[in-house]
């Protein structure tokens, strides 16, 4: 139970108190108080009830309701709240010296005191304050990762929220860098984006609380199908699963149109919910992936490798060392990609290559052909001979051309099918071949990738409307904190608000001290035609071209129709 100051007023009545004393000392609540000499005729049941509920209550939790008296005696009341450490033993709790008792009451007393944490709000927390939050499950979160997990607000236990802890200080973030990080997010509010609820710090860390605790992720599906998702008929299913696809591109141009970009899409950034509500998390620097302690460059992401872009594998030549590797022809021994010269990537077209990757694994678990096999297909031609040779890499842009052949293998796969869902697989492979293009210049946009699939569900599958549209808008546009948000251009110019520091804090401190930005971090996109002008094409490198001789592009080419329906304008790579 949750003691806010409604609970405590309507709580403690004098009945409460007299229950809890026994009846010599009840019968003194009517007394007037002894220190008054006449001057007022104030009973220790109205100091009680006017100004130290509160105490009564620690006093009460101890089991010294009792010295309620002594303490009113020496003018004590709720005002006196909190109490340090050092003064409690002016309140004689028990006959000699007792740290013990002292602590409890020290530590209690914060049940009574604690803060709310309201929507959009920021909260500096002392060490020793209550944070009213309620863990939702503790056996999960102390089993899988304990810096992630799911809290509910005080007395609603329907409310919950995702929490994610930050360490704070050195050799990780500053507090004006995690205020920093809160201000880029807090703005991007989506019904199908982990997004931003509340933040506090306590006791070296910072908190964040987001909207919507992830139960599933794609990742798990992927290997398990869970009983929200299965126990669905299977029409139902198949509809779910292009419902997601249309909400995951709806989502990506809601933040690609304010000039952002995810950076980090993958199947373990992809959850959904209980009730089969999909959104995106891992566009922060808070991802689960970074607090699980993966934050050196050292560290290998398979999943990230498999699932990124061509042209994130490059590095400016400033940049230090990374792991992430990349195999030379059909070699199966990865080459360390260090100072290598290339530009800057674009990350909006980076985005539009990860989601295609994702929506193909989406719709071969329409086939049942999701996971390993599609894996181990990606990987069929980078296998070694014998055993014990280096796992092949399954990653989606190192096996284009094996793309292609399993894409021809599920439009075939359609064509047998009689649900109307199928009869828009062909036309979406068209939309993801051209998601997949090597150069990231010759991929559509997020809203050309929007029209289509609309253009697509609605014509070729029957589905007419989002089951979710419209529901956007959180009510928190333009709160920030601290400074130097992390926001687009278009919003740089909104003044922050200034979020309570604790006592000792620096002048300045709320100036970031650079940007150490981390994979999966919201991006700003290039702002100008200009600079976007200035990039270097990536010039893709075919391996084994001969075996693309049966290509998805000749295969679609036989559709005159489709092909002018659904994108012809775009130069098919495969």
């Amino acid at each position: 139970m949750w003691w806010d100051d409604d609970t405590v007023e309507q709580t403690v009545t004098k009945q409460f108190v007299s229950n809890r004393l026994i009846p010599q000392e009840a019968d003194r609540l009517d007394q007037p108080l002894s220190f008054g000499d006449s001057l007022t005729d104030c009973t220790y049941w109205e100091w009680i009830d006017e100004k130290a509920k509160k105490i009564f209550l620690v006093l009460a939790d101890l089991g010294l309701p009792e010295k309620i008296f002594g303490l009113i005696d020496n003018s004590f009341d709720d005002e006196d709240l909190p109490i340090a450490f050092d003064e409690v033993a002016r309140l004689a709790l028990t006959s000699s010296k007792d740290e013990k008792t002292e602590r409890k009451f020290y530590n209690r007393q914060f049940h009574y005191l604690w803060r709310r944490l309201d929507k959009g709000e920021h909260v500096d927390y002392e060490d020793d304050e209550v944070i009213p939050l309620d863990v939702a499950d503790k056996k999960h979160a102390a089993k899988e990762n304990h810096h992630v997990d799911r809290v509910t607000l005080p007395n609603q236990p329907s409310t919950m929220l995702s929490r994610c802890r930050v360490p704070l200080g050195p050799g990780h973030l500053s507090w004006a860098e995690f205020i920093g990080e809160i201000n880029g997010i807090r703005d991007v509010q989506n019904e199908h984006l982990l997004s931003y609820w509340a933040s506090y710090t306590h006791q070296g860390y910072g908190y964040i609380l987001f909207t919507a605790a992830p139960e599933f992720s794609l990742k798990s599906l992927f290997t398990t199908m869970p009983s929200c998702l299965k126990n669905l008929d299977k029409k139902v299913r198949r509809r779910t699963v292009l419902y997601w696809v249309r909400c995951l591109v709806d989502t990506v141009c809601f933040f690609h149109n304010r000039d952002l970009s995810h950076g980090n899409i993958k199947p373990s950034t992809v959850m959904f919910s209980n009730d089969n509500l999909v959104f995106f998390s891992g566009f922060t620097r808070f991802h689960a992936d970074i607090l699980k302690g993966v934050t050196d460059n050292t560290s290998f992401d398979k999943e990230a490798y498999d699932y990124a872009a061509p042209e994130k594998l490059f590095k400016p030549a400033s940049s230090p060392p990374t792991s992430i590797s990349r195999s030379s022809g059909h070699s199966n021994n990865p080459t360390t990609i260090a100072q290598a010269p290339a530009p800057d990537p674009n990350h909006q077209a980076a985005d539009i290559f990860s989601l295609g990757c994702v929506i193909l694994e989406l719709l071969s678990l329409l086939f049942k052909k999701h996971g390993r096999p599609f894996a181990a297909h990606r990987a069929a031609k980078r296998r070694s001979a014998g055993r014990g040779g280096a796992v092949p890499d399954s990653s989606f842009h190192k096996n284009l051309d094996q793309l292609e052949s399993w894409m021809v293998q599920r439009v075939r796969d359609a064509s047998k099918k009689d649900d109307p869902v199928f009869r828009g697989i062909k036309p979406i492979l068209h939309v993801v071949e051209q998601m997949l293009s090597y150069d990231p210049l010759e991929r559509p946009t997020a809203n050309e990738v929007q029209t289509k699939m609309y253009q697509i569900l609605a014509e070729s599958c029957g589905i007419l409307e989002p089951h979710c549209a419209d529901r956007w808008d959180f009510g928190m546009e333009g709160l920030t904190l601290g400074s130097s948000p992390l926001t687009s251009a278009s919003s740089s110019g909104s003044m922050p608000i200034q979020a309570a520091r604790k006592s000792g804090s620096q002048d300045g401190e709320l100036e970031r001290s650079g940007n150490r930005g981390s994979g999966g971090s919201f991006r700003t996109a290039a702002s100008s035609s200009q600079e976007a002008e200035t990039e270097r094409p990536v010039t893709r490198a075919r391996n084994g071209s001969t075996d693309s001789e049966k290509s998805l592009r000749h295969f679609f080419s036989r559709d005159k129709t489709n092909q002018a329906k659904y994108g012809s304008q775009l130069r098919v790579t495969f």
